[in-house]
């Protein structure tokens, strides 16, 4: 097992920058993932620890070596790619192989090691077998063994299940964690896929535009936010716009859902009245019934601050839309002009239909707060 250390590592082309200002430390056995959109900079980022692209600035420290000019053949890292690069004309045994061969592993030694891997990953069966003849699961565990089989200190992949139907990259999910948890080798993970993420890493570093900008935790990056990109890009949420009416103890909030929003604070906020936020609502925090009362009485019921403290938040709507997505219905209700969504599982009792009138409420804990320009409230 190695640590990754990665200091103010960068990469130009030109006058652009593909990755800038990355630092980190990735620990002995750690599975990090890197998460992030197209051109976010995380398979570059991949690509220099690996020695396939070359820093124009920084450094990278495998445990005590600094390998940042050092070629990739001479560094203690092996990479499993998207398209897996699989020698056709080789067998499956052969292909697993092929590192130890590169570096002049006996060829009875070779050929046990690869059997070995083979068996971890479960292709005890198809050494023999020509590698175009596989499916994308079994190309990928072949691609796996492969960058095993040389015994690395640190595993790279590349978005190695990107290829793989839905259902296939699910289990392939937990097989990697499994033969990470087996093997104890610090994984280095790239990967557009939040959900993904969220299964395999033991942290998860998010990259936009070609900055580090969170690493924590799957639950600490996803329940605190650094900023507005970040909420949004980690799972699906309701953005509400508002202006700051009133700081204190609490944090009152007019919205464009025609209701104030209040949230509990502990007095010493980041923005003042006037102020222009964005409050995020996850689907999960929402509660929904059944509006019964008429438009001027119980079903307008508003905002309170309860005696713990605590804040309760309640709009009313008429749902619009009904989506049927499996084991989750996701509702579209509009208020006061404004669209926001809930989602009920499908055993869920008390079901709408569109046309419905239905009471939304939720506690001010449970809202994140951002500013104009994208950054995370103090509350």
């Amino acid at each position: 097992m190695s640590e990754i250390t990665l200091a103010e590592l960068e990469k130009r082309y030109g006058d652009t920058f593909a990755v800038e200002d990355v630092s980190v430390t990735i620990e002995d056995g750690e599975l990090l993932c890197l998460l992030g959109p197209s051109g976010s900079g995380k398979s570059t980022t991949l690509r220099m620890i690996a020695g396939l692209e070359t820093p124009t600035d920084g450094e990278i420290r495998i445990g005590d070596d600094d390998v940042t000019d050092r070629p990739a053949y001479e560094r203690t890292t092996s990479t499993v790619f998207q398209d897996w690069a699989l020698f056709p004309h080789k067998t499956v045994l052969e292909n697993v192989a092929f590192g130890l061969k590169m570096r002049d592993v006996a060829k009875d030694e070779r050929r046990e090691r690869a059997r070995e891997m083979l068996d971890r990953v479960e292709m005890g069966g198809y050494g023999d077998q020509d590698p175009t003849n596989l499916s994308g699961g079994q190309k990928q565990r072949v691609a796996l063994a492969r960058s095993l089989a040389v015994e690395p200190d640190v595993l790279l992949l590349d978005e190695p299940l990107s290829n793989l139907d839905k259902r296939l990259s699910e289990d392939m999910q937990i097989e990697l964690r499994e033969i990470h948890e087996d093997v104890e080798t610090t994984f280095v993970h790239v990967t557009h896929d939040q959900d993904e993420a969220f299964t395999l890493a033991d942290r998860i570093g998010i990259m936009a535009d070609g900055e580090l900008v969170q690493v924590g935790a799957p639950d600490e990056v996803y329940e605190n936010p650094k900023n507005r990109f970040i909420e949004g890009f980690l799972g699906d949420t309701n953005f509400v716009n508002g202006t700051v009416t009133e700081t204190g103890d609490t944090l009152r909030v007019e919205t464009e859902l025609g209701r104030e929003v209040v949230l509990p604070t502990d007095g010493d906020v980041d923005c003042a009245a006037g102020d222009a936020l964005t409050l995020s609502l996850r689907p999960e925090v929402l509660s929904t019934e059944r509006a019964d009362g008429d438009a001027n009485g119980d079903e307008n019921r508003s905002q309170a601050v309860l005696a713990d403290g605590s804040t309760t938040n309640t709009v009313v709507g008429t749902v619009e839309n009904v989506l049927y997505r499996g084991s989750t219905v996701r509702y579209s209700v509009s208020i006061e002009g404004s669209s926001v969504f809930v989602e009920r599982t499908v055993a869920d009792s008390g079901a709408f239909d569109a046309g419905d009138r239905i009471r939304i409420s939720w506690n001010g804990e449970d809202v994140l707060a951002f500013t104009e320009d994208g950054s995370r409230v103090g509350l």
